[in-house]
Parts: structure tokens; sequence; C-alpha cells
């Protein structure tokens, strides 16, 4: 597979921008920019997996030619042993050239990001809202078992108890996006609900979005686009909380976008996690216009909050959870709803890394000046396509 001459010089040119990043990594200013010194960690790191596969195939080639120049050797013994070792070469082969494509698919720049997910209660009602509270008591869960951060930024409480209309949160470690991506989408509960009397099986849906933390940077918003109402907060509080003006609504006139915070007591903090929350959606819209998607994005992440248009069920009576894209059933509801997602998630990378592989997508391109020139050609990510 990576024998030709053009895929000798790709891997050549992946080696001196090893060494190149060894060289920045390794002088005195890098640790001035702790943002940039990371992200060129994380590089070098990803660039040593890649070479380290690619050094192992190239064994594993040279170990093959030999072992099949021993095939014809005069000694029965030794031709016989060749030929089980030629068969348990050929299996390791195959092993390392699948590990080396993954390797290889194209990078989504997102994926180191931190993550801003937002749930809102959809068709159902107030067992909808009751829903989306449990979804957010799974999220938690699951980012506290990562060791992970997670801070409210939003919320809409409805009347029952931990039920909420909407719930916008940030979940802030390691490589949050790259595991948090294919959770976007219609999320549709099968349960009898607590306000049912009759005992009937209600099913309502809630739809979650997960979006890359926007840097500064990255999305820019002048003054002169946003409007930003102040008012005093609604719904539960301690004191200050709901007597000052301290809740902060900023509409993006361009756009027409609006971000509501009102948990903190300080007006300041309320807009910048309103401002934080606006730069991650906006930098959605952005990437999915780049691409010329931005309808079908939008829609492929949330839909209309229909209980058709599911990506997962979690039935109740049955004690199952079931993801629609991949065909996969699990019988522990109990212990996903607590936030043990780690099956579900690694099933649905597996599932779109296949899809990339299916397509071909391992691409390189690059200008080659300097270490920082060359960079993966990375589609929009397709969890965000509509399942």
């Amino acid at each position: 597979m990576f024998e030709d001459a053009s895929q000798l010089e790709q891997f050549k040119t992946l080696q001196e921008q090893q060494a190149a990043l060894e060289e920045l990594i390794a002088s005195p200013q890098a640790a001035k920019n702790s943002r940039e010194y990371s992200k060129q960690v994380r590089r070098h790191k990803e660039l040593g997996r890649i070479l380290d596969c690619w050094q192992g195939l190239v064994k594993c080639d040279s170990d093959i030619r030999d072992t099949r120049e021993l095939m014809e050797d005069p000694n029965t013994e030794i031709r016989a042993m060749a030929a089980s070792d030629l068969e348990t070469l050929q299996g390791e082969r195959a092993r390392v050239e699948e590990e080396l494509k993954l390797l290889l698919l194209p990078k989504d720049p997102n994926d180191e990001k931190n993550t801003v997910v937002e749930i809102r209660a959809g068709t159902g009602g107030d067992e909808a809202a009751i829903f989306a509270g449990d979804l957010l008591r799974m999220y938690t869960r699951f980012a506290e078992r990562k060791r992970w951060k997670c801070e409210l930024l939003s919320a809409s409480a409805a009347e029952a108890s931990g039920a909420f209309k909407e719930v916008v949160f940030i979940v802030e470690g390691e490589r949050v996006y790259s595991l948090l991506k294919h959770e976007s989408g219609v999320h549709r509960v099968q349960r009898v609900p607590v306000t049912e009397t009759q005992g009937r099986i209600h099913t309502s849906a809630c739809t979650v979005a997960v979006l890359p933390e926007a840097e500064e940077v990255e999305v820019e918003i002048r003054p002169e686009e946003i409007k930003v109402d102040v008012f005093r907060s609604s719904g539960p509080g301690g004191q200050s909380v709901n007597t000052t003006d301290s809740a902060v609504r900023v509409t993006h006139l361009p756009s027409g976008l609006v971000v509501i915070c009102q948990d903190e007591k300080s007006q300041l903090k309320n807009k910048q996690k309103a401002l934080l929350v606006l730069r991650s959606r906006l930098l959605d819209m952005k990437s999915s216009e780049q691409q010329k998607k931005i309808s079908e994005e939008r829609r492929g992440q949330v839909g209309t909050g229909d209980r058709s248009e599911r990506i997962r069920t979690y039935n109740y009576p049955q004690g199952r959870v079931t993801d629609h894209r991949i065909n996969l059933t699990l019988y522990k509801l109990p212990s996903v709803l607590d936030g043990d997602l780690d099956e579900l998630i690694a099933q649905l990378g597996s599932f779109f890394q296949a899809k990339l592989l299916a397509g071909g997508n391992a691409r390189w391109r690059g200008s080659g000046r300097g270490p920082q020139a060359r960079s993966w050609r990375s589609p929009r990510n397709s969890s965000q396509k509509k399942a």
C-alpha cells in the first residue's frame, strides 16, 4: 500500500515535520504561549504514532520477504515453519495496515476543543422536560467518569423538579468534542411518566446539539453586531439573583441568534457566558456554510424535536438503549443513564471511521513551508449529517 514514490515522499515529509516540531517544542520561547505549545505537543504525539505505525509496516514487509525466501529452502521442516510464520506475518501486516489507515484519516480540527452542549425538550410536554434533566445528568456523570469539568451556562427550568425546557453547559477536558460530537440529534424516551395515572407508556423526545467551543480568534463578534439587554432573572435562585438586573440577553443582529444567560449574580459573568455560547453557535454556522450545508447541518444535529427523527431510543419497560444509526441495542439502560456511555461512543466512533475509510478520504495537502505548513484535509464531521 505505502510503497510508491509519492507515499514514501509523504512519510519523509512527516518525518521532517516531526523533527521541526521537536525543535520548536524545545525552544525557550515555546512555552510562553501555552495554548500553541499544547497544540504543538499534541501534533508531535500524533506524528509519532503515525511514523511508528509506518515503521511497523515496513518491518512486516521486510520479514515477509525474508520468510518467503525461506520457503525455497530444500529442508522440508524449514519450509513448513516458514509457511506457518508467513501466515502469522501476513495477519500482522493486515492489522498494522488497518491501524495506519485509521491514523491517516482526516482529523476533525475541532476534536481537541472543549464543547458546548445544548439540551432542549421537544415533543412530550412535561415528560420531555423531565427527560431533558435525565440527559443532563447522564452527560455530567459521563464527564465525571472522564474527569472532565462541567459548567452550567444557561438553564430554563420547568415546573417538575430537575426538569428543563432548555439547558446549556460547557464541558472542558481532553478530546471532549471528539467523544461527544456523535451525540447530536433527537433522543427519544419510552416510559410511563410520573404524571401518568393509568400506567400508559408515553413517547417523548429531546434534542441535543454538541458544538465545539469557539475561540475569539476564530469568530470575531463586533460590538455593533450585537444588542445586549439586561433584565431581572426569573425562576429559582438565591439572594440577588432575582432582585437585580443581572440576566443578560445577547442578540446577534446579522444572524438573528439570541442567547440568554441568567444563572450568575454578576451581569458581567452572564454576558461572558452568553458570548461564549454565541461564538460556538456562530462557529458551527460558519463551518456549515463553508461546506454549503448550513440548513442540512443544523437539521442533522437537532432535527425538529419530533419523536420520529430519533438517533437513539431509551426504552424503560425493556431496559434497553438502541442507537438507530448503527443498529446497536444495549440492555443496560440504568448504567447508560448513569453515564456509562463508553461502549456506545466507541461503537459510533468505529462506525464513522469506517465510513471515512470507505470514502477514501485520507488525503494530504500542504505548501511545504515549515513545520506548520501542512495539515490534514478535514471534511465536516460526518456525525452532523442527518442519520
